[in-house]
């Protein structure tokens, strides 16, 4: 069965002999050449395989070439099958399906040795049930099969018919068939090596997305869509460190709910978590509020009071909108993050503190440090770790269980049973939510109050939506989204005019107006920056 003719030696070869070797060699270079670049271009296996088989055939005239594989049987696991070919019908890739040691196929898939039929008509082992004898041509048909071993495990065969009178050497044919079923081996090795690694990564980000869902769960955090989950990897991450965390987002973004689950994370969870408003404290209360102050600092201080800072021994303090903090504020600060002490306002003595620091701001603090009115310093020193939070907007998937999440809350506040349409529930979805989470908090909690009927659809959302008082609360939103959350309710409460009516009716006189509006002047001169709004020096 098996015979393997030798090259002719130079020396015994006719001129005509050489030219038509040098012209077989050259297509074989060239097919070489072809399939690695195919494999450059592209590690896929049907791709690869299949531009082998169309080039054995033309280049070399190795003719209905099939590639057989292990398992590809219709009803056996061991049963192997024709997985690529060229020059086949369908009909004869079906049929191509063979046992272990079945005919030339199978005995090369059992043996894993090389065989060449030199004549299928002469040899009986050839069962020729793929390729029928009378679909091929009258002459003397070679068939020749190669074992694809992958660690040395043969896991199928590459096999073709040739013409056995030919102007080539069989021994060139059995040359390459060779050298191309190691190739194929190697590929189907990487292949499965891929294959091994993206199973274990997909599995293992399965686990990473249950550990996260889970965990959003633990923290009150609703949503699992990419972005927030991102956030919450970061969080985990940093949460068992004593890094101070610097939270970056929109007002309404979740900041605070970010740095609690930061402290209840870390091995400082069973202290205090103290929350401060950098935005909600007047400046001349700032010192005091922080750092404490000592009996008769001031009048009325009757007593030594801690500051927040003391508060917090052996627990995490949260500095939100840390943007806000007076520039004459910042270097006490940075002295306290630096020695982790603090002086109390009319004190002398140094009082060592144990914290964490989570900050929070919504502001671009880098325009700050370039406009003069934040520290460099300072800013280095809180953010060891930044986490961005992203908008809602940009987490639109989150937007169901979140409407869910606070349907059921303001229903049980309010003993109502309101239900949204799924209709409803898309048109929020469609929603740019400038407010965010604290915006879309709200609108349901209304829609539970102001509503009569149990079910709410797409109308009453839109009506809610689009009535004047939201354009109300998108300007806030976007002027004024420094403030905290007890800031953020009562600024629905009031608009642009109403800042301006409190100031004519008081005569431009800031501190006046501001007590009218219930608001610090601080508060107010900084949202009157931020609308553009010139004050006249005269009125």
């Amino acid at each position: 069965m098996e015979g393997i003719e030798s090259r002719s030696s130079p020396s015994s070869m006719s001129n005509s002999e050489r030219v038509k070797s040098a012209d077989w060699h050259a297509q074989e270079n060239f097919l070489l050449t072809e399939i690695f670049r195919l494999i450059g271009k592209s590690l896929s296996s049907d791709e690869v395989f299949n531009e082998i088989l169309h080039l054995l055939s033309e280049l070399l005239g190795l003719n209905r070439g099939r590639i057989v594989l292990r398992g590809l049987g219709p009803d056996d696991k061991n049963t192997s099958g024709i997985a690529f070919a060229y020059g086949m019908t369908a009909e004869e890739i079906k049929r191509g399906t063979y046992q272990e040691g079945e005919g030339v196929t199978g005995a090369v898939l059992k043996t894993g040795q090389a065989m060449v039929v030199q004549d299928i008509d002469s040899e009986p082992v050839f069962l020729g049930r793929s390729v029928h004898r009378g679909d091929l041509p009258q002459e003397t048909v070679a068939f020749l099969a190669f074992p694809i071993r992958v660690d040395e495990r043969v896991v199928g065969v590459i096999a073709a018919h040739r013409i056995r009178t030919r102007n080539r050497s069989l021994s060139d044919d059995i040359q390459i068939l060779k050298s191309i079923s190691t190739l194929i081996g190697q590929i189907l090795k990487l292949e499965n090596f891929i294959r091994e690694k993206t199973e274990k990564l997909e599995a293992k980000n399965q686990l990473l997305q249950h550990a996260l869902e889970q965990s959003t769960a633990k923290y009150g955090i609703i949503g699992n869509s990419e972005k927030l989950l991102r956030a919450l990897s970061d969080l985990e991450k940093v949460a068992s460190s004593s890094a101070k965390v610097l939270l970056l987002g929109e007002s309404g973004t979740g900041k605070e709910l970010f740095a609690r689950a930061i402290h209840l994370s870390s091995s400082r969870k069973s202290q205090p978590f103290i929350k401060i408003n950098c935005s909600a404290i007047p400046d001349t209360l700032f010192e005091a509020e922080l750092f404490g102050y000592e009996k008769g600092a001031f009048t009325g201080a009757s007593s030594s009071t801690p500051g927040w800072f003391e508060k917090a021994d052996k627990g995490t303090i949260f500095l939100d909108e840390i943007g806000e903090l007076p520039i004459q504020m910042q270097a006490k600060l940075l002295r306290t993050l630096q020695e982790q002490t603090v002086v109390r306002l009319g004190g002398k003595s140094e009082i060592k503190v144990d914290f964490r620091l989570v900050s929070a701001t919504n502001q671009d603090l880098q325009e700050a440090i370039r406009l003069g009115r934040f520290r460099e310093d300072l800013f280095y020193r809180i953010n060891t770790v930044s986490i961005p939070l992203p908008s809602l907007s940009e987490r639109r998937d989150d937007i169901e269980p979140l409407v869910i999440y606070f349907l059921n809350k303001a229903n049980q506040a309010h003993q109502k049973n309101c239900r949204l349409t799924p209709v409803a529930i898309q048109r929020l979805q469609e929603y740019d939510w400038p407010g965010n989470i604290r915006e879309l908090s709200n609108l349901i909690e209304r829609l539970v109050i102001l509503v009569g009927d149990d079910l709410i659809d797409e109308l009453e959302v839109k009506k809610f939506l689009s009535e004047p008082r939201r354009d109300v609360e998108r300007a806030v939103a976007k002027h004024f989204d420094g403030f905290g959350i007890r800031e953020y309710s009562h600024t629905y409460e009031s608009n642009p005019a109403e800042l301006l009516e409190a100031l004519k009716s008081h005569h431009w006189n800031q501190s006046r107006a501001s007590q009218a509006l219930g608001m610090t002047t601080r508060q107010l001169s900084y949202r009157l920056k931020k609308l553009g709004i010139d004050i006249p020096t005269k009125k």
